[in-house]
């Protein structure tokens, strides 16, 4: 399952957690990072938030304009 289109604004936590309970998971008191890893994971996709240090190729990333600031 290809993850949604890259956001033209960063994602913030709430619309994270809205996000992540869409697909059945529960938010919690997980850091941001990790929460996105778990909604990465429950899409079929890499667990790759922060970890890209600016190299990212997935572009169909909704977490990219975030993603590329962070080094996890």
């Amino acid at each position: 399952m290809a993850a949604t289109k890259v956001a033209k604004k960063s994602m913030g936590m709430p619309e994270i957690r809205k996000k992540a309970r869409k697909l059945g998971i529960t938010p919690g008191k997980l850091k941001k990072a990790d929460l996105i890893h778990t909604i990465q994971v429950t899409e079929g996709c890499t667990p790759c938030y922060g970890r890209s240090y600016g190299n990212c190729t997935n572009t169909d990333c909704c977490f990219m304009k975030d993603c590329l600031k962070l080094r996890l």
